[in-house]
């Protein structure tokens, strides 16, 4: 699976409300900074330079891999940017850099490259081109501080990599795009910052208009958020958002239990809203340790108020998985389904704009 320290679960819901729901932007940013010591906001990426882009069209990376039993067949990629925001790599507990990750930082990059871009942005590659920017990341640390210092520090650093996620964006849009249809994709801190993406520039926005849909997975959202993006409701819907968090069947986090909201959950095994229980038997591929190979009936996919619910996968050597927080296989879980969707809904954004 993904590379992921799952110990952050315990304060998440303290650090996310917060820089959800308090409109962060740079005056956020200037609060915090003074006690933010290693990084400055005006030494921003140079996202001209390939170096600054995990993924990139113009440059062999891992989010071009496929897996084995599928690189015989020629795949016909819409004309589609697929902007990727990966999740939290810079793992080191001693912080060398501190609470932000360095971009020269080849370990982190590694952990980057080889874990979530290989592993999750390669469901998008049948589809269109991926755009994943380096940013600088917080701290897994930073969803777990000790004390009211380390607490501000942590809301800088979210803040920090935030406004990086953001300049490439628009950096992306001002030189890369040429207005063709965009998906929003990404996984856990990823998505706290593609929430943000997708309120700052999408919703109730001109741009909507070229969102074929947004793959927010691994954190809570709010629809009371958006004014005008809603979740998708069927499979091929566009213009929307899909959404999981992925637990055991009967587990609820204590953080769950404290959210104020529903949060946004679609089934990524049935994609409607109405088919809310699918059995494993129906899952026809997970991508687990060894990204080549394709192992079926892995995971059910329960929707349940606000998160997804599997019963214990199914897989060799899942007597030794027992945790029941199965963030680190949100997209692994369901690999092919979601490819497979991707391509279904970008089918219908095409059908659906045909003509104009």
């Amino acid at each position: 699976f993904t590379y992921l320290n799952h110990s952050f679960m315990r304060n998440y819901f303290v650090l996310a409300a917060f820089f959800l729901l308090a409109g962060c932007s740079k005056s956020n940013y200037a609060k915090y900074a003074p006690i933010y010591e290693k990084e400055s906001l005006s030494n921003i990426p140079d996202f001209s330079n390939l170096a600054y882009w995990a993924a990139h069209p113009n440059k062999k990376n891992p989010s071009d891999s496929i897996p084995k039993r599928f690189q015989k067949q020629a795949y016909n990629a819409k004309d589609v940017d697929v902007f990727f925001v990966y999740p939290t790599s810079y793992l080191d507990k001693e912080m060398p850099y501190g609470w932000s990750a360095s971009l020269q930082d080849i370990k982190t990059n590694i952990n980057t490259d080889y874990s979530s871009i290989l592993y999750q942005a390669s469901v998008f590659n049948e589809v269109g081109k991926i755009y994943a920017p380096r940013y600088r990341q917080a701290n897994i640390k930073s969803y777990t501080p000790d004390n009211r210092e380390d607490t501000l520090k942590a809301l800088a650093a979210f803040e920090f990599a935030y406004q990086d996620v953001k300049t490439a964006f628009e950096f992306y849009l001002a030189h890369y795009n040429n207005g063709r249809p965009i998906i929003i994709a990404s996984h856990s801190q990823g998505s706290s910052h593609s929430i943000r993406i997708l309120k700052e520039f999408f919703d109730d926005k001109q741009l909507a208009k070229k969102l074929v849909a947004a793959y927010i997975v691994g954190m809570a959202i709010d629809p009371g958020d958006y004014v005008q993006l809603k979740a998708c409701e069927t499979p091929e819907a566009t213009g929307c958002i899909c959404a999981w968090r992925t637990y055991e069947e009967g587990y609820i986090p204590d953080f769950v239990k404290k959210e104020k909201f529903n949060s946004i959950v679609t089934n990524p095994l049935s994609w409607n809203k109405n088919d809310t229980i699918v059995d494993r038997k129906l899952n026809k591929g997970s991508v687990l340790y060894q990204f080549n190979k394709i192992t079926p009936k892995v995971a059910d996919a329960i929707n349940h108020e606000g998160i997804l619910w599997s019963k214990k996968p199914h897989f060799l050597g899942s007597f030794l998985f027992r945790t029941s927080n199965y963030h680190i296989a949100d997209y692994n879980f369901y690999y092919l389904s979601v490819r497979q969707n991707a391509v279904d809904r970008v089918n219908n954004y095409f059908k659906s704009n045909s003509s104009n």
